[in-house]
Formats: structure tokens, sequence, C-alpha cells
């Protein structure tokens, strides 16, 4: 797969982010089952608990939509730096993910990123496979 179009979105999805209480803005592109990309944001708000994260944004769009596979993710924060997604975040991922394998892009700028499993950045995790043993 090439992340060009995806770290493009995401960059691009970063510039809407609503951050008045952190000044940190999140972007998120999220490639789903049928090789559409959802774009999400982090949204902030006053009560912090009500906050959303750009990858719960741009998944949520998607499964909103009908579809349940990401096929890979891309997320970017400080340009200076590697933004991962926090836990939450992880854990909604590998609800959607087939089977831990899916591509986790992480974005400094269009030429700086790395590319993880998600196996890599949330090992053990804890599925929908759990609750049938």
């Amino acid at each position: 797969m090439k992340y060009g179009q995806l770290i493009e979105e995401a960059i691009k999805a970063r510039e809407y982010a609503y951050a008045p209480y952190s000044k940190f803005k999140v972007g998120a592109a999220v490639l789903m089952e049928d090789d559409k990309i959802f774009t999400g944001c982090n949204i902030e708000n006053a009560s912090f608990g009500a906050t959303n994260c750009a990858e719960r944004t741009a998944i949520f769009k998607g499964v909103s939509e009908g579809l349940k596979i990401i096929k890979a993710v891309a997320v970017t924060g400080d340009p200076n730096g590697y933004t991962f997604p926090c836990g939450i975040c992880r854990q909604v991922i590998a609800e959607f993910a087939r089977d831990g394998q899916i591509e986790i892009i992480i974005v400094k700028n269009k030429e700086e990123y790395i590319v993880k499993t998600l196996d890599e950045i949330l090992p053990g995790s804890f599925t929908k496979k759990d609750l049938n043993n």
C-alpha cells in the first residue's frame, strides 16, 4: 500500500482540530475495507471527558456509514515528533481491525513517518475473540 494519500489526508484533517484547551492538534485518516478514506480530528470539550480523539472520529465516521473493517490508519500530531494513538484509540482500532495485522502510520510530516502494526503498538489486545472464550 502506498501511504501518500493517507498521510496527506491526516495532515489536512489536523487543521480542523478543535483544541482550545490543550492546543495540541491531531489529525487522522482511516482506510476502510472498501478503500474509502475517512478523516477525523481531535475535538476537545470543557468537560474533558467528552473530548474525542482524531482516530476515533475518523473510525466512527466510517462505521456510521456501514463499514466495519479498517485496513490502515494514519495519525499525525506534533509535526516535530511522532504522535501515537492513545490507549483508548488503540482499543477502538483493535475492534475494527482484521486480526491486528493492519498498519498504523505514525506521521511527523509528508516525508517522515514510521509504520507499525497494531500488534506492535497494542500487544495482547483484548478483542471480541476473548469474549467467545
